[in-house]
């Protein structure tokens, strides 16, 4: 009995260290130090709305921030700019990389719109209306425009879900 309990110990230490070969094959250790510049990656706030619906970029990370300090091994406080004050500036290392400065890479902080701590996008207008049939059936679409300085930025969405979320759009849009 004691001679299979062995056995058995010793093949659940040899697939223990299989497995953990694996995992170690695609950990990487990052490093970062002060005054290193990183940029931040960032989740869009979940809606029923899609922000980029029909668009395959879609912005992943904001930045570049320069590193004030080490807080352990596993996070950065960063340097946030004025309009970012609200969120907490320590991040862990998984969602910062380093970024190589290039002077074409230019981002105005006032357009962005941060609420608990995600960045949200807000329609800023309507620009059209139409109805569409599907199956029968008559469908309102709106057209919004996401950002006052992208053209490109335009969706057309639902006019239902568009009056239950943002009603003040409504108030001056003549259908």
């Amino acid at each position: 009995m004691e001679e299979q309990v062995a056995h058995i110990k010793e093949n659940l230490m040899a697939a223990w260290d299989r497995q953990k070969m694996y995992v170690d094959a695609h950990r990487v250790e990052k490093q970062f130090f002060v005054g290193d510049r990183m940029i931040l990656r960032v989740r869009l706030r979940k809606s029923l709305i899609c922000y980029v619906k029909g668009s395959k970029l879609v912005p992943q990370f904001v930045g570049p921030f320069k590193i004030l300090g080490q807080i352990g091994h596993v996070a950065s406080r960063l340097a946030l700019p004025p309009s970012l004050s609200r969120i907490y500036n320590v991040f862990h290392v998984s969602i910062l990389r380093l970024y190589h400065l290039d002077i074409s890479h230019v981002l105005d902080w006032n357009a962005l719109q941060v609420k608990d701590g995600q960045l949200s996008l807000e329609p800023m207008c309507i620009l059209q209306c139409r109805k569409i049939s599907l199956r029968g059936q008559g469908i309102e679409l709106v057209k919004v425009q996401w950002d006052p300085n992208d053209d490109s930025s335009t969706t057309w969405e639902d006019t239902m879900q568009m009056r239950e979320l943002y009603p003040y759009l409504f108030s001056g849009f003549q259908e």
